[in-house]
């Protein structure tokens, strides 16, 4: 069994953009800039924010974080939105999800524009990769074929079974694993909460991913010997071993399937890296 060591991955990512920022700024022209819009005090989310601001200061991008109270009106929202849309310095607009529920999150996802969509949750850019056409990718998906690409795991010909069918994990992902691409060529099969026997589905899959955000969900009876397994979930549960009082957790039980994997993702450690 191999880690997949999510950081490692993340690092190697970083210097190659670093490096193209570089050639940017060399160029004469600015460095490319992010801007986050978070609404209400959730931890993570503002987790999240960090490191993407983090992330974004470390290979010498600019990022802006617009902070907004959790009872602000959805048509403040917009107006936050609609100005990072205009401002010409601005090269891509981030809206922290979720969003309290007064707030229509799908209006909100649909004024963002598509040229600064850089989550790539805009319908438009949702089409565009439906139909395998050059655009912005959510983040997540685009990162678990980082992960394999990295690691070279082969994803021709083989049965993907994902688990979670979401619009920002597991539909987008089974769609990027399905084209005629590599990582790609797979066979996809995507389960969610109404599958029948999924134990059995699930014992099917080459590669098994993880995105139903249920603690634990995928137990060591579910995989098959030698799956690859990766873990999307970070779920907070109750611990006695942390200060907190609780630990993130992934939507596989990592103790015992890594013991059948072949290559498996740690939370934390794994995808959210």
């Amino acid at each position: 069994m191999k880690i997949i060591d999510g950081k490692e991955v993340a690092t190697s990512i970083k210097e190659d953009i670093k490096k193209e920022v570089a050639q940017i700024l060399d160029s004469g022209k600015r460095a490319p800039h992010l801007v986050a819009i978070i609404v209400g005090d959730d931890p993570a989310s503002h987790t999240y924010v960090r490191n993407k601001e983090k992330a974004c200061h470390s290979v010498g991008m600019m990022s802006s974080v617009y902070e907004l109270p959790s009872n602000v009106s959805q048509e403040e929202l917009l107006g936050v939105v609609d100005f990072a849309n205009n401002d010409p310095e601005v090269d891509g607009v981030i809206v922290q999800l979720p969003l309290p529920a007064h707030i229509d999150k799908d209006a909100v996802i649909n004024a963002v524009s598509v040229y600064k969509d850089v989550d790539g949750f805009h319908p438009q850019n949702v089409g565009k990769m439906v139909a395998g056409i050059d655009t912005f990718l959510p983040a997540t998906p685009l990162g678990i074929l980082k992960l394999l690409e990295y690691y070279q795991i082969e994803t021709e010909g083989k049965h993907c079974v994902v688990v979670g069918r979401s619009n920002i994990v597991g539909t987008p992902v089974s769609i990027l694993l399905s084209r005629k691409a590599n990582p790609g060529n797979c066979t996809v099969t995507l389960c969610h909460s109404k599958t029948a026997d999924i134990q059995k589905v699930c014992l099917e899959a080459d590669i098994l991913i993880a995105a139903i955000g249920h603690p634990n969900f995928i137990t060591a009876d579910m995989v098959k010997e030698g799956a690859v397994v990766i873990d999307v979930g970070t779920n907070r549960v109750p611990s006695l071993e942390t200060k907190s009082g609780f630990a993130l957790v992934g939507d596989v039980d990592f103790a015992e399937v890594s013991k059948k994997a072949s290559f498996i993702t740690p939370v934390p450690g794994g995808v959210d890296q």
